[in-house]
């Protein structure tokens, strides 16, 4: 059964029925859901750290220090890619336009693929 911590990016004020963000590194919040044999036990809120305080890798430390395993996006560029690569966090591609806990559901069930070098964005947006 599935049991991780998993980071969602999210609109504010963050939560299960928050609208997942599209724009990851500039999110207003990160919504952590804890699951264990597939089933949530917890959600907590983060707030996203301003971009410009580490750039790129501000989110990837606060998640990692958050413990989250999984994180699920709708865009990503490679430098913070790589940063969850290296932390150990699974990065997951999800739809746009759904609320967190629909996306977490998603990947729950199991739809939801790893994101892919050819999937991120470019242009060092992110």
């Amino acid at each position: 059964m599935f049991s991780k911590t998993i980071a969602v990016p999210s609109m504010h004020p963050g939560g299960l029925d928050a609208m997942r963000s599209g724009h990851f590194g500039h999110c207003d919040v990160f919504t952590l859901i804890q699951v264990e044999n597939g089933q949530i036990r917890d959600v907590s809120v983060l707030q996203n750290p301003p971009h410009q305080q580490g750039g790129c890798q501000a989110p990837v430390n606060l998640l990692h220090q958050s413990q989250a395993e999984a994180l699920i996006v709708g865009g990503i560029g490679m430098r913070p890619l790589m940063g969850f690569h290296q932390a150990g966090i699974e990065v997951y591609y999800g739809p746009e336009g759904e609320t967190v806990g629909a996306v977490v559901d998603d990947l729950l069930q199991g739809k939801l693929a790893l994101i892919q070098a050819n999937q991120v964005c470019g242009g060092g947006q992110f």
